[in-house]
C-alpha cells in the first residue's frame, strides 16, 4: 500500500505524521472518504467542496485543491483494486500540545483501503445520546469521530450495521456515518440539515434525484414508517430491513428499490455530478 502524506507517495512502511500533529492530539482535523472503483472516484468535486467548507469552518486555510486532486490520483494509480475508499485527512498540522494551532501549516494524508459492496438491506439501532443540531461542528466532517465509534460498536454488538441518533429537541437526526430517510404515505422523507445532520453528498444527490422531501420528523417516526433506508459513500441507497426489534418487510420496500435504481442510474451515467 502507497499513502501521500505531506507532498509525497510513501510505502505504508514509510508513510508517517508526526505525534504532534493536531489532528491526533486534539481531533483537530477534517476528512472526506470518496467511492473508488477500478480507479475511478465518484462525486470527487463534490467531496472536495465540503472539505473546503469543512476547513472553513474549524478556521483551517483552504486546502490546495489542485494538490488534493493529485494526491488521490498518484494513490489510485499505485493501488489498483476494483472498490476502494479513498480517505483524505487534513488536519492543523504540528502544534504545540494543548487546543492552540501552531504554525507550521496544514497536514495532508491520502490513503486507500479495499471494501466490498454493501448487502441491500442493513439492520439499525437507535441510541441513547443526542446529535447537537447547535454545536461549533455541527455539519462539519471533522476527525472528532470518538462519539460515533462508542455508538457504531453498541450498534455491532446488537447486529446492526449502523446507530441513529436524535437531536437535543428528540428529532431523528443521523447515523454514525450515514444519513437516514423515512418512507411514510408513499413518500420519502429526510431530516434537514437544520437538524444537526452531516450533509451527506449521497444524501443531496438522492434528494435530487428521488423528489425526497426535507422536513423535522420526531424520533419515533422509525416505529411506523413504511420504509426506511440510509445513504452514504459506501452504502449509496440501502434498505433498512431491522429497527431496534422492528422487523420491516419486504427490505427493499417498493420506494425504496426505485431509489436504489434511480441512484444507480443517475451515477452510471455521470461519475462527478454536481447539485442543482
Amino acid at each position: 500500500m502507497k499513502l501521500w502524506v505531506n507532498g509525497g507517495l510513501y510505502d505504508e512502511e514509510a508513510a508517517r505524521v508526526s505525534v504532534l500533529d493536531h489532528g491526533l492530539t486534539v481531533g483537530d482535523g477534517i476528512f472526506e472518504t470518496v467511492r473508488a472503483e477500478r480507479g475511478e472516484t465518484f462525486a470527487l468535486t463534490l467531496h472536495l467542496e465540503r472539505l473546503t467548507r469543512s476547513a472553513r469552518g474549524l478556521g483551517l486555510p483552504d486546502p490546495d485543491l489542485d494538490e488534493v486532486r493529485r494526491a488521490c490520483a498518484a494513490v489510485l494509480e499505485a493501488n489498483p483494486m476494483p472498490l476502494g475508499r479513498l480517505r483524505i485527512t487534513y488536519t492543523g498540522g504540528l502544534s504545540p500540545l494543548g487546543s492552540e494551532r501552531g504554525d507550521a501549516g496544514p497536514g495532508l494524508v491520502v490513503a486507500l483501503g479495499e471494501t466490498g459492496r454493501r448487502p441491500d438491506s442493513t439492520a439499525v439501532i437507535t441510541v441513547p445520546w443526542t446529535r447537537n443540531e447547535r454545536g461549533a461542528l455541527t455539519g462539519l466532517k471533522t476527525t472528532s469521530y470518538a462519539e460515533n465509534v462508542v455508538a457504531l460498536a453498541r450498534a455491532k454488538e446488537r447486529g446492526a450495521s449502523e446507530a441513529l441518533f436524535a437531536n437535543t429537541v428528540g428529532q431523528l437526526c443521523e447515523g454514525t456515518g450515514s444519513n437516514v430517510f423515512v418512507v411514510v404515505d408513499g413518500r420519502i422523507l429526510t431530516p434537514p440539515v437544520a437538524s444537526g445532520c452531516l450533509p451527506g453528498i449521497t444524501r443531496a444527490l438522492a434528494v435530487e434525484w428521488t423528489g425526497a422531501l426535507e422536513t423535522d420528523l420526531p424520533l419515533d417516526v422509525l416505529e411506523s414508517a413504511e420504509e426506511v433506508f440510509l445513504t452514504s459513500t459506501l452504502r449509496d441507497v440501502q434498505a433498512v430491513h431491522r429497527v431496534d426489534g422492528r422487523e420491516l418487510s419486504p427490505a427493499p420496500g417498493p420506494v425504496t428499490a426505485k431509489a436504489m435504481r434511480v441512484f444507480g442510474e443517475h451515477a452510471a451515467r455521470d461519475r462527478d455530478p454536481r447539485l442543482g
